[in-house]
């Protein structure tokens, strides 16, 4: 690995338009899983000004409304904030593509007779943690979704009156010795109400980094960009269509890690899409946590309607300590967890209506609570440095 570098990773809001969809197709995964933990969902959402569609395939043993699914779809956007000419939650239109799943793909998944539960789909996942941050992130990702949360709760509690749902923000971080030491640019794009001074919200975009960025960070005045293009009044679906699984960068690690492809948003647990990114960001955040490694890539890969994984792939970077191998930790994982898609659900948790939150700010690098977040755990350490 270079030892001195800049990385940049970007991330974006509550309100950017990608994240709007993502949020109402958690939503729905929520409220069908809250009433049958069994139940299959893949929910695809696009927003776009004053409109909002809904399509994908779902499966519930419970009975539940079109008016419920309308509902917390709306109830999202509200929550959002966006009370908008050109979208707002009460007056935005609803259309509703939701159908039944597949028998084809049902009959490979559900767990039968003797047949374990299979994949809902083929394909790769990978999971990431580095010793950069407390949470065992990427700094360039963890200080572009710090300021952004600061940004929406600035908003939300009204603290600032010119702050609307809409932002983006990007980092860009100096290395040396392997280690982040400063910032050397900042970007933030952020929807303003009308008229709002451009002076006085790049103090206060300024003041955020300040705040959220390790002392002495800050780069000099000429290498923070707020608002780039000028005026940023029109924002949101208004300003741009959003759609559920384009922001997969943002919701993992900010690009310092392999991506498999596949969104997480709208899908239910047995999609590995999902479960799998999840059981493999805890194997590698409980590995650096146990000071095995201070980097750690897993890969793991999937047929559908087979339960077990085809492959499992450990790579610590050069990394490593203790004397531990990634081969020996490709022998021992599998013994401490079974990576079934119903032995990652088990294990996890994941059977609750805990999505929602995820939609936004990122997958990973969360506190655990209750059922949520259940994968950024560090309950694995002792089993693994007993069995290793």
């Amino acid at each position: 690995m270079r030892s001195n570098y800049m990385f940049t990773s970007e991330s974006v809001s509550e309100g950017h338009p990608d994240k709007v969809a993502d949020q109402i197709s958690d939503a729905v995964v929520d409220l069908l899983i809250g009433k049958d933990p069994e139940a299959r969902v893949a929910c695809e959402t696009l927003v776009t000004t004053n409109r909002i569609v809904l399509s994908g395939e779902i499966r519930c043993s419970k009975p539940f409304t079109q008016d419920e699914v309308e509902n917390a779809a709306r109830e999202t956007v509200r929550r959002i904030g966006y009370e908008q000419s050109g979208f707002h939650w009460r007056d935005a239109a609803f259309e509703y593509y939701l159908h039944g799943q597949s028998d084809d793909i049902a009959q490979g998944v559900d767990e039968s007779g003797n047949k374990d539960e299979g994949a809902g789909d083929q394909g790769i996942m990978f999971g990431f943690a580095c010793d950069e941050t407390p949470d065992y992130m990427p700094a360039t990702l963890y200080y572009s979704h710090r300021v952004l949360e600061r940004l929406a709760a600035d908003r939300h509690s009204r603290a600032v009156d010119f702050l609307e749902p809409d932002s983006k923000s990007q980092v860009t971080l100096g290395f040396e010795g392997g280690r982040p030491v400063r910032a050397i640019k900042l970007v933030v794009s952020t929807q303003h109400s009308a008229g709002c001074d451009q002076a006085k919200l790049r103090d206060y975009v300024k003041g955020a980094f300040a705040d959220v960025l390790p002392d002495g960070w800050m780069p000099g005045d000429d290498d923070i960009f707020v608002n780039p293009t000028g005026i940023f009044e029109i924002g949101g679906p208004d300003g741009d269509t959003g759609l559920t699984g384009r922001k997969i960068i943002v919701d993992t690690y900010g690009g310092a890690s392999p991506h498999g492809g596949g969104a997480f948003s709208g899908k239910d647990p047995t999609k590995v899409d999902r479960s799998a990114a999840y059981i493999t960001r805890y194997l590698a955040k409980n590995i650096v946590a146990a000071d095995f490694a201070k980097r750690c890539t897993i890969q793991l890969s999937y047929a559908i309607g087979v339960a077990e994984p085809l492959s499992l792939y450990v790579d610590l970077h050069g990394t490593e300590t203790n004397g531990v191998s990634a081969a020996r930790l490709e022998q021992v994982l599998p013994e401490l967890v079974r990576l079934t898609p119903k032995g990652i659900r088990t294990h996890l948790a994941l059977n609750h209506p805990i999505y929602e939150p995820t939609a936004s700010y990122g997958h990973f690098g969360r506190k655990p609570e209750g059922n949520r977040f259940s994968w950024e755990k560090t309950d694995l350490v002792d089993q693994l440095k007993q069995a290793v």
